[in-house]
């Protein structure tokens, strides 16, 4: 006998940690919070600036994926369905991680 545990929660919450890692990923890349943390040291800014762009390039791409999923996870075709819900949030999810992870290690690479 298979007993399935279903577990309820707001759509509120994953999509307000989703905000919060879209925000620090915006801010690390566009309001040059990756700039000084990983370029503010004796290196010239313009080259490690210049290298920090293709990180951010890099973890761009993963993050246009996470804001699509994270997007079509709240479309009326999958806002109605708790299991695909739930998959693009969680896809969504990761791919912010992702991409937040790409930053901090190329950021770390490109120092």
């Amino acid at each position: 006998m298979v007993v399935r545990v279903r577990l309820r929660f707001s759509p509120i919450i994953p999509t307000v940690a989703s905000s919060l890692l879209a925000a620090l990923w915006g801010l690390s890349v566009f309001a040059g919070w990756g700039l000084q943390a990983f370029c503010a040291g004796g290196e010239s800014v313009a080259t490690c600036s210049e290298r920090l762009g293709m990180v951010a390039t890099l973890s761009g791409a993963f993050a246009v994926v996470a804001a699509c999923c994270t997007v079509a996870a709240w479309l009326p075709w999958a806002r109605h369905d708790p299991r695909t819900f739930g998959q693009l949030m969680g896809a969504g999810m990761l791919f912010w991680i992702v991409a937040e992870g790409v930053l901090f290690v190329g950021g770390l690479l490109v120092r």
